[in-house]
């Protein structure tokens, strides 16, 4: 199957890191927001990602503005029918995203392959949900996106091996990036181990072991992480890290997925981390640590 033209519908950080992508790989992609405003939003966030590129002389003028190129602001599901695959990148909602995959049925050819960046979800619940369950699969990328070079691609009961087998090349030779299969289970298995590491830092966190530039420090630096676990968990969103191991300790119904109490806290209080300007540390507009 050749890959040309990509709709990714949500424009929130994972939306905008796999539209930056793919462009940058040379796709064209229709980028979907529910509000123009919501739109230029995303789209001001993926420029303002480029220039940070741009001052560490990782592109240049010409490429950012090429990649900005290839990026097209929509706000109706009609367009994204003339798309080789879709990608689903909204929030976590079970509910939310059988409506967008149900709008998606009724716009793109039967042979489209709608897929989800979902880390928790079932996939085989969404698929039913459209016509033709068989066209639906699990993508998760992982953030940063541009950075992490692995893929979840994830079956759901009803996904075909053709569509398996078209995911997996566009992920190992179009996107590449290294495609792992995942037969489903709630957290598949990054979120599932990721989310255990981070809760367990916010316990030692709330026992009082450690503050949370330690705890972050030791695990960065101890095990050449990226980021630190509390920081990760800003930059996921702490909304979405509790609506996840909620989800796996409702499913798996094992005291280790309980979310920690400091977690729940900070959610209820709005400190959503990058999100918001504020989680267990405090961002700038640009999400960079203050």
């Amino acid at each position: 199957m050749n890959f040309k033209k990509i709709g990714v519908i949500g424009g929130g950080t994972m939306g905008q890191g796999i539209a930056e992508m793919l462009a940058a790989k040379g796709l064209d992609v229709l980028l979907v927001e529910k509000t123009p405003e919501k739109l230029d939003y995303s789209y001001s966030m993926i420029e303002t990602s480029l220039d940070k590129q741009l001052e560490k002389w990782a592109i240049t003028q010409a490429e950012k503005k090429l990649i900005l190129g290839r990026i097209q602001k929509v706000t109706h599901f009609a367009e994204l029918s003339a798309c080789d695959m879709v990608i689903e990148t909204i929030i976590e909602d079970l509910e939310e995203k059988k409506k967008v995959f149900n709008q998606l049925d009724q716009v793109c050819p039967n042979n489209i392959i709608l897929a989800s960046n979902t880390s928790t979800l079932s996939l085989t619940e969404l698929a039913s949900s459209t016509m033709y369950p068989e066209r639906v699969i699990g993508m998760h990328f992982i953030y940063p996106v541009a950075k992490v070079d692995v893929v979840e691609i994830v079956r759901g009961l009803k996904t075909s091996d053709t569509t398996f087998e078209h995911t997996k090349a566009f992920v190992d030779d179009v996107v590449e990036k290294k495609g792992v299969m995942i037969y489903e289970s709630p957290g598949f298995v990054t979120s599932r181990l990721i989310c255990l590491f981070i809760n367990e830092a916010m316990h030692v966190l709330q026992e009082g072991v450690a503050s949370p530039e330690d705890i972050d420090d030791a695990m960065r630096i101890g095990y050449q992480f990226q980021y630190g676990p509390l920081e990760m968990a800003d930059r996921f969103g702490l909304d979405s890290v509790l609506a996840a191991l909620e989800r796996m300790f409702r499913e798996y119904g094992e005291l280790k997925y309980r979310p920690s109490t400091i977690l729940k806290k900070m959610v209820r209080a709005g400190q959503l981390g990058m999100k918001s300007g504020e989680g267990f540390f405090k961002y700038d507009k640009d999400g960079d640590r203050v």
